[in-house]
């Protein structure tokens, strides 16, 4: 029962970051800096309609999570994204993140928190079943 409590936990967790990044920072843009990275990795002419499909896509990532659909494949896209993501702003706009360079370690913590929501506690999870 913990380790099920635990997974919806994350779960939930994983999700709320997608949300209030997608949503809230790029969407809403109430987090400016989210299209100045965007600005200085891409160009300043698309940034806006870039950052907003980012956005959106960040959205879409959240409800994806909720949902549970192909959670495996989720997991790795999610995974892929965030590194992918992390190591560009880190070469291309180190002085535009909220912690420097060690956003890095924080990525580095979520990849670990959705590699084990998944690949440990959903794969412990189905075999209860």
């Amino acid at each position: 029962m913990k380790e099920r409590a635990v997974h919806t936990l994350l779960t939930y967790s994983i999700a709320a970051v997608w949300l209030i990044n997608g949503l809230l920072c790029k969407v809403l843009n109430l987090v400016e800096r989210h299209e100045l990275i965007v600005a200085k990795v891409m160009g300043d002419e698309f940034s806006r309609p870039l950052t907003l499909l980012i956005g959106l896509a960040e959205i879409g990532m959240a409800l994806w999570v909720l949902t549970g659909i192909k959670s495996r494949l989720n997991a790795v896209i999610q995974i892929t994204v965030v590194a992918a993501m992390n190591i560009l702003e880190f070469v291309l706009a180190p002085d535009l993140l909220l912690w420097g360079q060690l956003n890095a370690g924080f990525a580095f913590v979520f990849i670990l928190i959705v590699y084990y929501n998944e690949f440990h506690l959903n794969k412990a999870l189905a075999q209860q079943s």
